[in-house]
């Protein structure tokens, strides 16, 4: 349980106006974040009927305008668009004099650090990259999540102690990311949690197409055990048929997961060589049962045309990308 408490706003006499470009899952939660820390939100833009409810549950009374309107009333101007749309918004922010001098701009890319906020550097805004290391749900709980949640930070020197305290404020934790470091330490979290929301989706599925009633009750102590035991072990906390090389048992899993889920065969095997590779590397698969294990991945093919297989579009099914 955390024993974080938001600090008490008269504590801390610099306040800003808070603006929210883009009311996804994430700029309403932490804007209502920096309002529990005494900051005020003044303008939120969104365009969705859903960007809207989520404007009007978590940031009560604070007017929907469009983004130049949000930049021309806030201090605090938080860019929290898809990454895609985030270059042209911010040049067309700056190309259209919205940028203020001074003003704060903080995107929350997790692909991206300063340099895409050069044009409204030039402009005369403080550029800021912070990205909160969580999943959102677009609900009031994550606000309260962000309690000790890590927040890759990019920005220049000179803007260090800013960022800092933006982050603490929100009951963050800061960790600097280097700009060229960004795309590899995106693609990091991408790998950890988006990846593994597939896999526990397909997990469930498989577990209710093998009878079990409550697929998720099932999973629950287990992943939980898995993944503290991956946190504080690494590459040690690796068990099961790959890391014990029984390779009988997972030639079994292919033909079962060829009949019934084909579509789950190529990262199941994708997985499986990547577990071995590491289980073997420290020691804990044996190499006189790496063998015959992978010697059972390289021969099951992804999909039952095998590996040269094409699909629709010509090329090989099992291509992931």
């Amino acid at each position: 349980m955390s024993t974080f408490s938001q600090p008490d706003p008269r504590d801390r006499p610099a306040r800003l106006t808070v603006g929210v470009v883009g009311a996804g899952r994430v700029g309403p939660a932490l804007a209502a974040s920096l309002q529990l820390a005494g900051h005020r939100p003044v303008a939120v833009s969104g365009v969705s009927d859903a960007s809207r409810r989520r404007a009007a549950r978590l940031l009560p009374d604070v007017p929907l305008v469009t983004p130049a309107q949000v930049l021309e009333r806030a201090d605090l101007v938080l860019l929290t668009v898809p990454d895609d749309a985030l270059p042209g918004l911010v040049e067309g922010l700056a190309d259209t004099g919205s940028v203020r001098p001074g003003q704060l701009l903080v995107h929350t890319s997790g692909r991206y650090g300063a340099k895409i906020l050069d044009p409204a550097l030039r402009a005369g805004a403080l550029p800021l990259a912070l990205h909160p290391a969580m999943t959102f749900s677009g609900t009031p709980v994550d606000v309260q999540r962000l309690a000790g949640c890590s927040f890759g930070i990019t920005a220049p020197e000179e803007l260090r102690l800013a960022a800092e305290a933006l982050v603490i404020e929100m009951g963050g934790e800061p960790e600097w990311i280097a700009e060229e470091a960004r795309p590899l330490y995106h693609a990091a979290l991408a790998l950890g949690a988006n990846h593994l929301v597939t896999l526990v989706a397909e997990a469930m599925e498989l577990l209710r197409a093998a009878g079990v009633d409550a697929p998720d009750r099932m999973l629950g102590p287990l992943l939980g055990a898995a993944l503290d035991n991956a946190l504080r072990s690494g590459d040690a906390a690796l068990t099961g048929p790959v890391a014990r090389g029984d390779a009988g048992t997972v030639a079994a899993h292919v033909t079962e997961l060829r009949k019934h889920a084909p579509q789950t065969v190529a990262g199941y095997l994708a997985m499986a060589r990547a577990t071995a590779d590491r289980a073997l590397a420290h020691g804990l698969l044996k190499p006189e049962l790496a063998e015959d294990l992978l010697g059972v991945l390289a021969d099951a093919p992804a999909h039952p045309g095998g590996p040269g297989a094409s699909g629709p579009s010509g090329g090989p099914e099992g291509d992931v990308r």
